[in-house]
């Protein structure tokens, strides 16, 4: 029998509104256990070094790594504050901070470094080897809060004029600019991409603007529906087994690069990827794992890339992406960017466990009545979904009023 792991509403009341003041509590929402998280009121982070920013969050994006770590199958650390993809506004400065100022719209970069270790040194910040308390949403506090504090080199000033929910999408934008990267991508390349959430999408979005041919594969209705209208190469993998799907759709020819965004489909893509191509393991799931025979590799030549996280200078490359790709349509053209049709759902803090719900909850079992413990496939009802954490009023932009 299949069992549910509820995220649990708060137990303890909460302050009043009016208590809650800049500098005195927050809300937030705080990571308990597998399955379990609640609403708590939290002291406001204060500045504790000349270079802090203090960020008032207006609304953080759902990860898959937030569901992850409630189904137990991503590592963080009981007690911490969820959420790293994040856009605010700054509401109080370091004496030394310089790149922004007060009343700034920014996008939090929650990938942090030393800056003096040896991998930092050399530039692979991604690498830091002290990131240990420092990653943000995961076991240093995150962003599904009412504000936050950082170092001003994790907070990058939004481009004018780029609408909130495309804003929101920056972070995720770098994950995927670093993994298309890795694998290289040319004009050459035909590319397939193992899954049509929003990262799937992202990554067919920038793959596709040096490829020459790149198709989603999805099972997901919900998912297919909405990559159908952004993308001309869909493949239904539903009930299927998708090599066999993407190989009936090509024909006799195997794509050059794959990206497996599911976390789940290493060895789908190892069996569907040509001679000589690459994959890429982007999603996360630390209860999967593939056997693995190097001569697989070795004979056939295929590279096997994980790329990690982003590298520091990764992040304004992101952000100057959003904005070319964000950047609000003219008058007449459509109804909005790709970025911002990404964005399909809006929840407000107290009603987080909603936004879960929307993607796919937090159900476990085997699929078939068992009780494994292994994940049933979700089913989505929205693809990027936002938590807000102001509470408005809001203009046509998404950003608040006055902002």
């Amino acid at each position: 029998m299949a069992h549910r792991c509820p995220i649990r509403s708060h137990s303890a009341a909460l302050a009043s509104p009016s208590e809650h003041q800049w500098g005195g509590l927050v809300r937030a929402l705080v990571y308990l256990g597998p399955g379990s998280a609640e609403l708590q009121d939290r002291p406001a982070a204060q500045l504790a070094h000349d270079d802090d920013v203090a960020v008032e969050i207006v609304g953080t994006g759902v990860c898959g790594t937030d569901r992850k770590i409630l189904l137990g199958r991503f590592p963080a650390r009981p007690g911490t504050v969820l959420g790293h993809e994040s856009v605010g506004v700054v509401r109080e400065t370091g004496p030394q901070v310089r790149s922004v100022g007060v009343g700034d719209r920014v996008v939090v970069n929650p990938t942090l470094y030393c800056g003096w270790c040896s991998p930092c040194r050399r530039g692979a910040t991604n690498f830091c080897r002290h990131k240990a308390g420092t990653e943000v949403g995961v076991d240093r506090d995150g962003t599904y809060a009412e504000a936050v504090t950082l170092p001003e080199r994790f907070v990058e000033r939004v481009p004018a004029g780029l609408p909130f929910r495309s804003a929101v999408l920056i972070e995720p934008l770098a994950c995927v600019l670093n993994n298309v990267e890795a694998a290289s991508v040319t004009f050459g390349d035909t590319v397939v991409v193992l899954g049509a959430g929003p990262i799937g999408m992202l990554t067919a979005l920038v793959a596709g603007r040096q490829a020459r041919r790149v198709t989603l594969a999805e099972p997901d209705g919900y998912r297919l529906e909405r990559a159908r209208e952004h993308f001309a190469h869909v493949v239904d993998v539903a009930g299927a087994d998708p090599v066999e799907a993407v190989a009936k759709a090509w024909g006799e020819e195997r794509p050059s690069v794959v990206f497996d965004t599911t976390g789940t489909g290493l060895d789908a893509a190892l069996r569907l990827v040509d001679d000589g191509g690459r994959v890429v393991v982007m999603g996360f799931d630390d209860t999967y794992s593939v056997p693995l025979r190097p001569l697989r590799l070795t004979n056939r030549g295929i590279r096997l890339i994980g790329a990690g996280d982003y590298r520091a200078d990764t992040f304004p490359v992101a952000v100057n992406l959003a904005a070319e790709l964000g950047a609000p349509q003219r008058p007449g053209s459509g109804t909005g960017t790709l970025l911002d049709r990404l964005v399909t759902h809006e929840f407000p803090l107290e009603r987080y466990s909603e936004a879960f719900t929307a993607l796919g909850g937090l159900t476990l079992g085997d699929g078939d009545g068992g009780d494994s413990g292994t994940e049933r496939p979700p089913r989505y009802d929205a693809l990027k979904v936002v938590i807000r954490s102001h509470s408005g009023p809001f203009g046509d932009d998404g950003w608040p009023v006055g902002v």
